[in-house]
């Protein structure tokens, strides 16, 4: 059957060759009973790709601190909370946070959600309960430019 396939594929001609066949799991192997220079079998060509790895960035230089880490006045809401005149928003984000746990102010049932007291309502507007993914947007306007 496999040589009568091949045949019509003018791989070569059944007349010449006496074809046994050996079947692995992966792996068809076809040995031919001829001189080694009649078969034409096809050319198996081997790939080896390299994986380039980019140097990682160069660290800022010292002193030009830049974006979310460059210290900014606060206003007097914000400063009475965090205790500093200019902070940087993750200093702010991680001491907010610190004053919540302390306080214990998540709801016990849900964990996402922040009840406020005096101090976090001047600086969440007002607000009463805020849910812990609006605290960076909250706390925007109290950044001085």
């Amino acid at each position: 059957m496999v040589a009568a396939s091949m045949s019509s594929l003018g791989l070569f001609s059944i007349s010449t060759f006496r074809l046994t066949e050996t079947l692995s799991p992966s792996l068809i192997t076809l040995r031919t009973h001829a001189p080694p220079s009649a078969v034409k079998l096809p050319i198996m060509r081997t790939f080896k790709t390299l994986a380039t790895v980019s140097p990682p960035p160069p660290p800022p230089p010292p002193g030009k601190t830049r974006g979310i880490m460059k210290p900014r006045r606060v206003s007097p809401e914000m400063q009475a909370l965090v205790g500093l005149p200019e902070i940087s928003r993750t200093q702010a984000l991680k001491l907010i946070w610190a004053y919540i746990k302390q306080n214990n102010l998540q709801d016990p049932e849900n964990k996402k959600v922040i009840i406020c007291d005096e101090k976090l309502k001047k600086i969440f507007a007002g607000r009463d309960q805020v849910g812990m993914l609006e605290i960076a947007g909250l706390i925007s306007p109290h950044f001085l430019k």
